[in-house]
């Protein structure tokens, strides 16, 4: 194999793909990363065999061939490189690579291609198209609260459910759960109703970009496996086995109190309780306040304490629907759903001390969290 690339998109392309690397694998090749040359461009690959991407990238192809080299290795090489330019010549004898730019020569020693796991190639006929920048702002929205427990692994997913027009991803941890649903340009043909590893989609939205272009989504039924194809980068995913919750039943449907308050403003009051609450339990206590009468301000005292550290409290002004009520939540889990809420205005709905809160964007129904209480003490 000779190649010849620029420094900056073999750099970005090693990029894409090396967080799919598995650095610990007991199989040596799957710490390295594929280059082969394909149809006159350079292909990139790395798989820990649950996640895989691939990305190509432009280059000019003296000689066709494939190997693969330690990706931390070569990755860190490429960008130290002093020049525009790279060259690779394989020497298929010692499956050494050598790259050469600029006055800077370097031999990588690498295993052969035939040792690197197949990928699948998938067949996009069919596949579900969503625009970038509304697919990666579901996927912000939803994957933060899925479980990080491998005890329960249906948990660390994703469930991602589309019929007709409607795309729906929801997760939950046994504690909060995000629910995000949208409109797709055209109806599918067939349903998806799929776990997908919520990892998956973080590496998704981080590859994809924040062009206006599409992403194809296909899940080849009994393959077991979801496939997003987003410009010149392609990410293959196993899929969860298992029952997700049925999560419409954790959504309470009605509530006491309905607060609103400045999303920005309560934000920043969560951040200040969490420098306390981070050196105890994490709670949080918010302590909605109804007004007596037209005259005075509905309010929430937002407050948290440490037996080391001392206690902080901040009075937010607020639009209060129906009763007072003082109830705790877990203050890392408060500031993270607010932190990923776009609307100037969030909607607290509660019912009481021990029951879940739902925390809504005013002025947006396609988004949905609920998170559970904590005991008040």
């Amino acid at each position: 194999m000779r190649v010849t690339v620029l420094q900056e998109n073999l750099a970005r392309g090693l990029g894409i793909v090396s967080r799919a690397v598995s650095p610990r694998s007991t199989l040596p090749v799957l710490a390295n990363v594929l280059i082969a040359s394909d149809e006159g461009r350079l292909r990139l690959s790395a798989t820990n065999l649950e996640l895989g991407i691939t990305t190509w990238i432009p280059a000019k192809v003296e000689e066709e061939g494939s190997t693969t080299t330690p990706a931390r290795t070569f990755s860190d090489l490429v960008n130290t490189l002093p020049g525009e330019q790279v060259d690779l010549k394989l020497d298929t004898t010692t499956q050494t690579m050598h790259v050469r730019s600029g006055a800077s020569n370097n031999d990588v020693k690498g295993i052969d291609a035939q040792e690197f796991p197949p990928l699948a190639v998938p067949d996009m006929d069919g596949a579900i198209q969503l625009n970038i920048v509304d697919f990666k702002e579901m996927i912000h929205q939803v994957a933060f609260a899925a479980s990080t427990d491998e005890a329960r692994p249906v948990l660390m997913g994703v469930l991602v459910t589309v019929t007709g027009d409607q795309i729906v991803m929801a997760s939950a941890d046994g504690f909060r759960l995000s629910v995000r649903k949208a409109t797709l340009s055209a109806p599918v043909a067939e349903p998806i109703h799929a776990i997908i590893p919520a990892r998956a989609l973080t590496e998704l939205a981080r590859i994809a970009g924040d062009g206006n272009e599409m992403v194809s989504m296909v899940a080849p039924k009994g393959r077991g496996q979801v496939i997003f194809r987003v410009k010149d980068a392609e990410l293959v995913s196993q899929l969860i086995d298992g029952s997700f919750p049925d999560y419409e039943q954790i959504i309470p449907r009605s509530y006491k109190s309905r607060t609103l308050v400045s999303t920005a403003t309560l934000l920043k009051a969560c951040k200040q309780a969490e420098i306390f609450a981070r050196e105890g339990t994490n709670v949080v206590r918010l302590d909605i306040k109804s007004a007596a009468n037209d005259m005075e301000p509905s309010e929430v005292e937002i407050s948290a304490q440490s037996e080391e550290t001392g206690s902080n409290e901040t009075i937010v002004e607020a639009t209060v629907d129906g009763i007072g009520l003082l109830i705790a939540f877990n203050v890392k889990f408060l500031r993270e759903v607010l932190e990923i809420v776009k609307s100037p205005n969030v909607a607290i709905e509660t019912s009481a001390p021990n029951a879940p809160g739902v925390i809504r964007p005013v002025g947006e129904d396609d988004f949905t969290h609920v998170i559970m209480p904590m005991h008040l003490g």
